[in-house]
């Protein structure tokens, strides 16, 4: 046994032996079966794994699928509910403006802006190409536009495409009938605004005024009342309550309150007929009419020349060629534009020159310093201060002896000099005061200027000469209308004004505008004379070219020399009356440089107004030969040259006061 153990063990050996010498096989056998099991076992684990994460993703996938098709509402509520919600602003109705008989002279209308979200427009491309050709169709916006913005605003939710602004309801309409029947078509909606619109276009422009972009009223009634006309904007806002349910809130705008005007817009628009007539047939630098009501400060008509469009002011196309405006600089259009846009009937002071002649008549009757049956000699000039001040009857010697009424109807400046030296400087600068004078009238109008007029710190003696008949002070043409308003209605100044009422969007009245007298100048006496010698003024005097068939008509005229004197250059102007009796209505004409040779001729101012009076008199409720009371009468001593003495007596003088120096 011990024998077979060892020749056992001597055969192991020999086999050990045999295999290192033989690179030892056995211990490469003992690692490559060892390798390949744990190769094995890593294939295994891979497609273990490989397959957890498809059976993983199949899920979600169903998962996702399930839920979009079940719950996809609710999900969406619970995204949205996650994210600050977006509110939007609602945009109020600016108030008309009416005329005083209801008539539209300025109105908002509702549009649409169009916005864009880039943001949601991206969220699937399936969206791009049914929204783009949407808006081609409807609106008009190309595709390669939408991608621009897209591309400048990715990551935005408002954008507000400006060239596809004031969109009617039309376009908003057919878009969103194209939305309703494809789900694809988001990112796009429509924003209400309310802009500006004027339906005459340029009739009154000067006192509607117009608008910003923004909605804020620029110049005339948009701007004096802008506080009124705008409103509160609304709010409208959303979010999600716990049950996931939309919930809306809306904050209603205000809107904001119509304003009533005193204009009529059919006077308003004769009287532009008849000004752009005469512009183009004489011409002139400025010109200004104002028609008012004396009895309450209602001004029925207002307007200056040139006017412009309200419905797009900043046009200078229609006043300067196309290589003129290309050679203005931003500066200088501006410039014009305010030119353009001032009212002149309110904004420039002048002197008014024999127009202001009932003024002074006025305060010496008050004052007693004259009466109607006082004469004063006329010989063509007075001096006054070492200045020879002349007459307008200089070269023919004077007018010779006249009184109050022949003063105006003659217009003579030398009688107007002696009524103011005898009233003096403090009790003439008194009146100027009580009549509205180097003060705002306060009318309801931005941009009134207050004209310079004297102290009596500053009147010299001269001053108070040249005061007396119209020159040396300035006005503005609403002073001078409001003032002579009060010399004919009996005495009672009133504040002009441009607007009746206020009222709500339902047309209740808010509050109406104050038309009780501010104070009395005059007394009726007073009153009724001058009325009287205006109305011989217009029938025998200087302003018989303003008479008008059928109606009794008052007035004066006006011719003033600007400066610098040397370049004879005039303002020619009438002011006047109807009934002479009881006055309805007055008008003022001013033209400033009538462009003709001579200018010194009031005869222009005069036929303008005679020819408008004669059309707008029946549409304000005046008919021919409507007269409460029999004709005005005043005597006149006869004016002619053959009771002109042969020597005049010395200038400066009345004929009383002539007697008591010889």
């Amino acid at each position: 046994m011990e024998a077979r153990m060892s020749r056992r063990t001597q055969s192991n050996q020999s086999r050990r032996r045999q295999t290192n010498r033989a690179g030892n096989p056995q211990r490469r056998r003992k690692v490559h079966t060892k390798y390949k099991f744990s190769t094995r076992r890593m294939y295994q684990r891979t497609f273990i794994a490989l397959g957890a994460i498809v059976l993983f993703a199949l899920v979600c996938v169903g998962w996702t699928i399930w839920l979009g098709q079940s719950k996809g509402d609710e999900y969406e509520k619970i995204v949205l509910s996650q994210q600050s919600y977006v509110s939007n602003t609602i945009a109020y109705r600016r108030g008309d403006i009416l005329d005083r008989n209801g008539n539209k002279l300025a109105s908002s209308k509702k549009v649409y802006n169009l916005v864009l979200d880039p943001k949601a427009l991206t969220l699937d491309s399936a969206y791009f190409e049914p929204t783009t050709k949407a808006l081609q169709q409807t609106v008009g916006m190309s595709e390669g536009a939408v991608r621009k913005i897209i591309d400048k605003k990715p990551d935005s939710h408002y954008y507000v495409v400006k060239k596809y602004k004031g969109l009617s309801r039309d376009v908003v309409d057919a878009f969103n009938e194209l939305a309703d029947k494809d789900k694809n078509i988001q990112g796009v909606w429509f924003e209400e605004e309310y802009v500006r619109q004027y339906p005459y276009s340029t009739v009154a422009s000067n006192v509607i005024g117009f608008c910003s972009s923004d909605n804020v009223g620029i110049w005339g009634i948009e701007n004096q009342y802008n506080s009124q006309l705008s409103g509160k904007t609304g709010k409208k806002y959303g979010y999600y309550d716990s049950d996931l349910n939309l919930v809306e809130n809306v904050k209603e705008p205000e809107n904001g309150k119509k304003i009533i005007s005193t204009i009529d817009v059919n006077v308003q628009g004769v009287l532009e007929q008849h000004m752009q007539k005469f512009q183009t047939d004489t011409g002139s630098e400025n010109m200004g009419v104002i028609i008012m009501n004396p009895n309450n400060g209602e001004i029925y008509a207002m307007a200056s020349s040139p006017g412009y469009d309200l419905n797009d002011p900043s046009d200078l196309s229609k006043y300067y060629s196309e290589d003129k405006l290309a050679g203005m600089s931003d500066k200088k259009k501006m410039e014009e534009l305010n030119e353009i846009w001032r009212n002149f009937c309110i904004s420039d002071a002048y002197e008014p020159g024999s127009t202001f002649k009932p003024i002074t008549v006025a305060a010496s009757l008050e004052e007693g310093t004259t009466s109607p049956s006082r004469t004063y000699v006329c010989d063509g000039y007075q001096k006054v201060g070492g200045s020879k001040i002349k007459c307008v009857a200089f070269s023919k010697g004077g007018h010779g002896t006249i009184n109050i009424c022949q003063a105006l109807m003659e217009s003579c400046n030398d009688a107007l000099m002696q009524m103011g030296d005898a009233l003096g400087g403090k009790r003439f600068l008194k009146y100027v005061n009580d009549f509205g004078y180097g003060q705002k009238t306060g009318i309801d109008l931005p941009g009134e200027a207050t004209g310079k007029i004297f102290t009596e710190d500053t009147m010299r003696s001269a001053d108070l000469a040249t005061s007396s008949f119209g020159q040396s002070q300035t006005v503005t043409m609403v002073q001078m209308a409001a003032a002579f308003s009060s010399v004919v209605n009996g005495g009672y100044y009133y504040t002009p004004h441009v607007v009746k009422e206020i009222q709500n969007e339902n047309g209740a009245t808010v509050s109406e505008i104050e038309t009780q007298p501010v104070h009395k100048v005059v007394t009726a006496e007073t009153s009724k004379l001058l009325r009287g010698y205006l109305y011989k003024t217009v029938e025998e005097g200087t302003a018989k070219a303003a008479q008008v068939k059928g109606y009794k008509v008052g007035g004066k005229t006006g011719t003033a020399e600007k400066y610098p004197r040397k370049k004879k250059n005039y303002l020619v102007s009438f002011i006047g009356f109807t009934p002479v009796e009881h006055p309805e209505v007055v008008i003022y004409v001013v033209i400033d440089q009538p462009h003709v040779e001579d200018q010194a001729h009031s005869t222009y101012a005069t036929e303008f107004a005679s020819s408008v009076m004669g059309d707008v008199l029946p549409m304000l409720g005046v008919y021919k030969n409507d007269s409460s009371g029999g004709t005005t009468k005043v005597q006149l001593p006869s004016t002619k040259n053959g009771n002109l003495p042969l020597e005049v007596p010395k200038g400066g003088y009345s004929t009383e006061d002539y007697q008591k120096l010889q």
